[in-house]
């Protein structure tokens, strides 16, 4: 029995090149991989798992991504920390932030994204000839708007949350297309990287949290998958 799930955990974690050897001479990415496996050995309800994937390289990280939302899938539960934001995007449903060792917030990623975004990322592609068209459109229709990077014809700008529906951005830049002024554009919500940014440049020792956008840095993301 042992050995049969033994065996289960090298082929569900892709360890069988490493069978044979001692674990205490695996590298940092295969000890994490083993650690997993004995966290599913048993078959249980709920994993608790801690930054399972640092230290990893991208193809190794992305094979124990699937790994556990495989096993969420089999209708089990995760709950795990993790400093990575695109680990967060790939398998969470929902996430607690913690600021200064206090837990501060939960939710699924959209609703931190809405709770702590501060703007839109308006991207525009632009006729060369209409660039300051584009600007007066933007200064007129979106007063708050910021100018955040011009490199030829491509217009990048930051549009604040407060006060204004999304539906409001696009019915207005449609206008804009219309009339032939530009090309296309793209629209981009607050992502969890910069909200993470947005807090590390804050971080104070010893604040309280107040709960509005905390002004600490984001110690871990625990999230539970269910």
């Amino acid at each position: 029995m042992q050995k049969k799930i033994a065996e289960w955990g090298i082929r569900k974690l892709d360890l069988a090149l490493y069978a044979d050897r001692i674990c205490g001479d695996y590298s940092g990415g295969n000890k994490r991989k083993l650690s997993v496996a004995i966290a599913f050995i048993s078959n249980p309800s709920v994993v608790f798992l801690d930054e399972p994937t640092t230290g990893m390289d991208p193809g190794a990280r992305r094979f124990l991504w699937d790994v556990i939302n495989n096993f969420i899938k089999a209708g089990k539960s995760v709950v795990l920390t993790s400093h990575s934001m695109e680990e967060c995007e790939a398998l969470c449903t929902r996430l607690g932030i913690m600021v200064n060792g206090k837990f501060c917030c939960f939710g699924s990623p959209q609703h931190l994204r809405k709770k702590f975004g501060q703007n839109y990322t308006v991207g525009i592609r632009a006729k060369i000839e209409e660039l300051k068209c584009v600007g007066d459109f933007m200064t007129a229709n979106f007063p708050h708007a910021l100018m955040k990077d011009q490199h030829h014809n491509m217009l990048e700008y930051a549009i604040p949350l407060k006060g204004l529906l999304l539906s409001e951005v696009f019915s207005k830049l449609e206008m804009l297309r219309a009339t032939g002024t530009i090309f296309d554009y793209s629209i981009i919500q607050t992502t969890l990287d910069q909200i993470f940014i947005h807090f590390a440049r804050q971080q104070t020792e010893g604040v309280e949290f107040n709960g509005d956008v905390p002004n600490t840095l984001v110690k871990h993301s625990h999230e539970s998958l269910a």
